[in-house]
């Protein structure tokens, strides 16, 4: 018995955590910014983002998975023990928020259903939240595994929905966002849960197969919520699912949909701001700072409208893009880390031009977005500046 619990979590129920992160109502709501590309060049700016998105959400759960190390102890490696504070207490700062955010949609979306109340079924969702961090993902794994079969076949349902009795696919493009505006959504959200993936990948029995398994996984799934999204917009001409489901008849169905998916989404943000806490901390325990993580997000829904979640998303993608940027240059192309440093100055220095860059690339509209021409200068900057520096040298295999 102590040797299965020492073994680590299995491929598939790492693939079973990222399917239950990728199915959101936030990620569903996401999708109907889309719908004035009109169907095809919304799928298209969806697919390329995710793939762009999903690539670094790939190499940042590598680096965790060779390692051994969280996604925050990764960052580390780049910024030093001390640096890494900073991106530590940003992270639990937006993981605070993802979970309040993903709180208040849940409830509002449940709401419309069986109107008792916003603040009931924002602590009703709280309360599952908490449960769910409680007993964890290996004592929870039978009610996982029936949770996230019942979340597929609802989500198939609802798409047999929306296609059912669609118009013509080929809707006109109206005012409103710009291609690669919506490209830079659609990397946005993978990239959000970029600081997490190494938080639970680590510990799996194959870290590698679990990391490839997790992101093939969620892309897959986002990419699928966001064209659900896009397609209630624009086949029904309504971007509210909940209005969507409710005309079907789906009132218990859409019910179980709207607070298995908020859960199984919200515990991962709630667990790694807990886990992320330990690089500010070593005296925080993880477990704890989770399920307070919970109880905050669960006031803040009740306290907060949340309804516009653009902004937070590209603030995000500005701070987290030039950071893995930095790692993946370190890690892969001059196999260096800095771990003995307390703060590596020039680390911050080129994060810093990156997330300016980040945000000046945000006035101009590029095709691909604006992730991936900042990540590639900034990879560029990292080599030249560690090069000038001298800063160079063999990482450590031992």
């Amino acid at each position: 018995m102590n040797e299965n619990e020492k073994k680590g979590t299995s491929v598939f129920q790492n693939g079973l955590v990222w399917f239950g992160a990728g199915v959101s109502i936030a990620e569903i709501l996401t999708g109907t910014y889309f719908a004035p590309l009109g169907f095809w060049r919304g799928l298209l700016a969806i697919i390329t983002g995710h793939v762009i998105g999903g690539a670094l959400f790939l190499l940042a759960g590598l680096i965790g998975a060779e390692t051994k190390r969280s996604s925050m102890g990764t960052v580390q490696l780049s910024f030093g023990k001390k640096g890494a504070l900073f991106f530590a207490l940003l992270n639990v700062i937006q993981l605070v928020g993802w979970t309040s955010i993903m709180i208040y949609d849940g409830a509002l979306a449940v709401n419309g259903i069986f109107n008792f109340g916003n603040w009931v079924w924002c602590v009703v969702i709280g309360v599952l939240i908490f449960a769910w961090i409680f007993f964890g993902i290996k004592d929870l794994g039978f009610i996982n595994k029936i949770a996230m079969g019942l979340l597929f076949i609802l989500t198939v349902v609802l798409c047999f929905i929306i296609f059912k009795n669609k118009g013509a696919v080929n809707v006109a493009a109206g005012e409103g966002i710009s291609f690669g505006a919506a490209v830079e959504l659609a990397v946005a959200m993978p990239l959000s849960w970029l600081p997490l993936i190494s938080d639970y990948t680590r510990e799996a029995e194959k870290p590698v197969g679990a990391t490839v398994c997790s992101t093939l996984t969620y892309g897959f799934v986002s990419i699928w919520m966001y064209v659900i999204g896009m397609s209630a917009s624009i086949f029904t001409g309504s971007g509210n699912i909940v209005e969507i489901m409710v005309k079907a008849g789906l009132g218990i169905v859409a019910l179980v949909i709207l607070i298995l998916s908020t859960v199984t989404t919200t515990f991962l943000d709630a667990l790694s701001a807990g886990i992320s806490s330990e690089i500010i901390s070593h005296k925080l325990n993880s477990k704890v700072v989770a399920l307070i993580t919970a109880v905050i997000g669960t006031v803040l829904a009740i306290i907060f409208p949340m309804d516009n979640i653009t902004d937070f998303l590209y603030f995000i993608g500005s701070v987290f893009a030039p950071m893995i940027a930095i790692q993946v240059a370190d890690f892969f192309v001059l196999r260096f880390e800095c771990k003995e440093s307390k703060i590596d100055i020039m680390a911050f220095v080129v994060w810093a031009v990156g997330f300016v860059l980040y945000r000046l690339l945000m006035k101009i509209d590029i095709p691909v977005g604006n992730t991936l021409p900042d990540m590639i200068i900034v990879v560029l900057l990292t080599v030249v500046v560690r090069k000038i520096t001298g800063a160079q040298k063999s990482k450590k295999n031992s």
